[in-house]
């Protein structure tokens, strides 16, 4: 029995009620950030969170903490139950999650679980030898973490993950450039070849002009689509913003709503991505269908919003307890590739337009309508009669996904799995998959300030 799973045995016992439910989360981990080309600001983290669900009369309390003793568990048990007899019964409560079997994945590396602050702070160094004249700024970080969960139902589960990312922003005074590598094993990770590409990038950024607003056709790189399109799923792909007619699949699953080209799907179990055995209520993950060949198929469903729905089931989508309020979210999502075998090919596609490496200050308009705006950042461009032109400005955008989506002239082959972990909270590695695209839409409204520190 791992030690994660063995604390929420101890912590099941410590608690009362008609039905309750421990659940662990632990983390050993470490940040090596660096700026103009030195590490700097190490952070290490070694912890381990217990959150306590109890069931009383039909009401539901919870509560968490990171006290392992005796005592600190007997506290956590506590408050969850004084929460639980202090709420109102929830009839659409669905009670806790049944025993299952769970899928068997990849997604731990010994190598990467034995990395130490020596070795991230080797490894980030690695990365600032590639700078060259550029000033590097980023992070290496690596981590192993475990989820656990045990409760009076019967289940007994616990995944043990590991994760590593590198993020290289290469930077001087009026040119700046991207680039990042994710994935669960650090030999697949390389720090130097992220910081080549950003290096090659802010090179050909120097003297940015202003380009008009107006909608451009547009190659987006994986780190700005992936961005763009886990906000996008956030909202639309749950099965709660589906229920409360918040998201744009509302009132229009089965129909074709995007281009041909475009498959996207929450995959869990990919080994390409970050996998997941099962959520943070104990039900297995299973990989969901959410558009195919441009067509709305599904959202993701956890046990309440199931319920609530009637006719549904869980497909393993229960978030963590801090993101609970929003219901079911998508950890996984992937979008298939197509034929194009370079972005230079998607730049000799679009002939006409503008090429964008990466968004920042991204925030959703209107859910309903998928329209999202934001910024581009460290390496835009103009591309003329097929190739990469001059270098632009942060151009501003506010987008309609749906609309940018509909009209895909083509697609990368390859796929990238771009980070989406803020590292702030427990850590729980996922990130998207994602090729670079070609679109026929993408509608600059404004202008920013150039490339560079």
């Amino acid at each position: 029995m791992s030690k994660a799973l063995e604390l929420a045995e101890r912590a099941l016992q410590a608690a009362q009620g008609d039905e309750v439910e421990a659940v662990v989360q632990t983390e050993r981990s470490g940040i090596a950030r660096f700026a103009r080309s030195e590490v700097h600001q190490p952070t290490l983290i070694e912890n381990e969170v217990v959150q306590l669900r109890i069931v009383r009369d039909g009401a539901v309390g919870t509560a968490a903490g990171n006290r392992i003793d005796e005592e600190g568990l007997r506290g956590v048990a506590a408050r969850a139950g004084e929460a639980a007899a202090n709420a109102p019964p929830d009839p659409d409560f669905p009670g806790l999650a049944a025993p299952a079997e769970y899928p068997k994945v990849e997604g731990f590396d010994e190598e990467t679980a034995a990395l130490g602050a020596d070795d991230q702070a080797r490894l980030a160094a690695v990365a600032i030898s590639a700078a060259g004249d550029f000033e590097l700024y980023g992070l290496y970080t690596s981590g192993v973490s475990e989820v656990a969960i045990a409760s009076s139902t019967g289940v007994r589960a616990s995944q043990a993950m590991t994760d590593v990312s590198v993020l290289a922003l290469a930077a001087v005074d009026g040119a700046s450039g991207y680039a990042e590598r994710a994935g669960w094993a650090a030999g697949s990770v390389d720090p130097v070849a992220a910081a080549e590409e950003s290096i090659a990038k802010a090179e050909r950024t120097r003297g940015a002009q202003e380009l008009q607003p107006r909608t451009y056709r547009a190659v987006l790189e994986p780190y700005a689509l992936g961005e763009l399109l886990q906000l996008f799923a956030y909202e639309t792909f749950s099965g709660l913003s589906l229920l409360e007619e918040r998201s744009y699949a509302a009132g229009r699953l089965g129909e074709q709503v995007f281009d041909e080209k475009v498959s996207i799907n929450d995959d869990p179990l990919d080994p390409h991505g970050l996998p997941k055995a099962f959520d943070f209520e104990g039900t297995p993950k299973r990989r969901v269908a959410l558009v195919e060949n441009g067509v709305l198929r599904g959202a993701v469903w956890d046990r309440a919003s199931a319920a609530r729905a009637g006719g549904q089931e869980s497909t393993g989508h229960a978030p963590p307890a801090a993101l609970r309020r929003w219901g079911p979210l998508p950890f996984a999502v992937s979008m298939a590739g197509g034929d194009a075998a370079s972005t230079d090919e998607l730049v000799k596609v679009v002939a006409d337009g503008i090429y964008v490496t990466r968004l920042h200050y991204l925030s959703s308009v209107h859910p309903r309508e998928g329209v999202i705006t934001g910024m581009t950042r460290d390496g835009t461009f103009r591309i003329r009669d097929g190739k990469i032109a001059e270098p632009l400005v942060n151009l501003r955008f506010t987008i309609s996904v749906p609309e940018m989506l509909s009209d895909i002239p083509a697609l990368a082959r390859e796929s990238a799995l771009v980070n989406q972990s803020a590292f702030y909270d427990e850590r729980y590695p996922y990130g998207a998959l994602v090729p670079a695209l070609a679109t026929a839409s993408f509608a600059v409204t404004g202008t920013g300030a150039a490339p560079g520190i």
